[in-house]
């Protein structure tokens, strides 16, 4: 009987004290058992590492890197992916959570149907994990279609390692895994949707990837740099991607 397939699960940290033990849980309360854990500690203060480190214990297969200084969760993930061993790979961001059987359901639904990339419909729970929104995905995007409003939420992602070599997150604050979606379908992968939800995306009002301005600016950088679209239809992008997260 062939061995379950190994997940790798690329966790980054920077100051979410107040959630990760929550999320950590919900990875060790996975009923798929065989994982590893990639954690980044991204903060030069070890003070939370400390209070983390009692929790990571619990993981039978882990790898911990501790970045000198905060470097962002694009080179920090960046870092993960290299040193990651599993035959898939699965993101979850610090203070996000997954159901008892998201790897289980997400992998046989992967395998069945031979999805080299998946993501899921998901939870919306604000920071006293109250259910405020449900977020479901029905199609599977083409470029075009991404391009004016990301669906991808990266704690449903799962992907094959055959693709890794096309998973490098740009230097951006936020947008950055968008960017990496965008680049994949750009070179040809299907982006299959799942219409399980089987995360739960936190929404903080402080935190950045709820700053507008910052998403404005990386959104636009995300299209006239990481794009090449022109100066004109990078403005007009961020514009109509601005428009469907507020009113679609």
């Amino acid at each position: 009987m062939r061995q379950k397939p190994l997940i790798s699960i690329v966790l980054t940290y920077y100051k979410k004290r107040k959630y990760v033990n929550r999320t950590l849980q919900s990875i060790l309360l996975q009923n798929y058992k065989n994982f590893e854990l990639i954690f980044v500690y991204d903060d030069s203060d070890l003070k939370d590492y400390k209070y983390i480190k009692k929790i990571l214990i619990k993981f039978k297969k882990k790898k911990v890197l501790l970045n000198k200084k905060n470097l962002g969760v694009s080179q920090s993930r960046n870092k993960a992916l290299k040193i990651c061993k599993g035959e898939y790979i699965a993101f979850i961001d610090a203070d996000d959570i997954w159901t008892k059987s998201k790897l289980n359901k997400q992998l046989k639904i992967m395998q069945k149907n031979l999805l080299n990339f998946s993501f899921t419909s998901y939870n919306v729970i604000n920071n006293q994990n109250k259910l405020i929104n449900k977020r479901f995905v029905s199609n599977d995007p083409s470029y075009a279609s991404l391009q004016k409003k990301n669906i991808i939420g990266l704690s449903t992602v799962m992907f094959n390692r055959e693709i890794l070599k096309d998973v490098k997150f740009p230097n951006l604050k936020t947008q950055e895994d968008f960017a990496v979606w965008l680049n994949l379908l750009k070179k040809g992968h299907k982006l299959s949707h799942i219409k399980n939800l089987l995360s739960s995306w936190r929404k903080i009002d402080d935190s950045l990837s709820s700053n507008s301005l910052q998403k404005v600016i990386d959104a636009f950088k995300l299209y006239y740099t990481y794009q090449n679209k022109n100066l004109t239809l990078s403005i007009y992008s961020v514009i109509v991607l601005g428009y469907n997260k507020l009113f679609k």
